[in-house]
């Protein structure tokens, strides 16, 4: 596996690309001495500069967890194609009415149940500080072989490349 670390905007394009491909990540927060508390969230957005913006509940226990610690986890995992994003980043809330009425959509109504103009619904922003990818050259079948052969061989053919992204 060969390493290239991207910065500035090839890593900012990176990460949007496999976000926006991956879509539902593990969000993982943590209230001080608690254990980790992971919860599939799906993305509204990939800004320019790489922030996430999730929808989610100011009763929820994530909301809760950021309130006392803005450090978190976004664990993306494409297994299908062998494709891996983790970020750690900080978290912010808002109750941004623009970006809860751009984002809303029919699948929102399942998780607010008052509609849009439900009083818990919040914004959260993740901005990443950083972030690692695993990604696959080629189609999972052929890793595979590539795989194979490296242990039957001993050889090293690349199967993939992975690396920091620097935002």
């Amino acid at each position: 596996m060969s390493t290239e670390n991207l910065h500035g905007e090839n890593a900012v394009q990176k990460l949007r690309k496999m976000v926006d491909k991956i879509d539902i990540g593990m969000l993982c927060s943590n209230a001080a001495e608690e254990a980790l508390h992971a919860i599939p969230m799906s993305r509204q957005e990939v800004d320019e500069n790489g922030a996430i913006y999730f929808l989610f509940s100011s009763e929820s226990d994530t909301y809760q967890n950021v309130q006392k610690n803005k450090n978190v986890s976004l664990l993306y995992s494409d297994t299908k194609n062998y494709n891996f994003l983790s970020i750690n980043g900080t978290a912010e809330i808002s109750s941004d009415r623009a970006r809860i009425d751009r984002y809303w959509n029919k699948m929102m109504e399942a998780w607010f149940e008052k509609g849009k103009d439900d009083p818990t619904i919040r914004i959260l922003k993740v901005t990443p500080l950083a972030a690692h990818y695993w990604d696959n050259k080629t189609n999972k079948l052929v890793t595979f072989f590539k795989v194979a052969a490296n242990a039957l061989t001993d050889s090293q053919s690349d199967i993939g490349r992975h690396g920091n992204l620097d935002l």
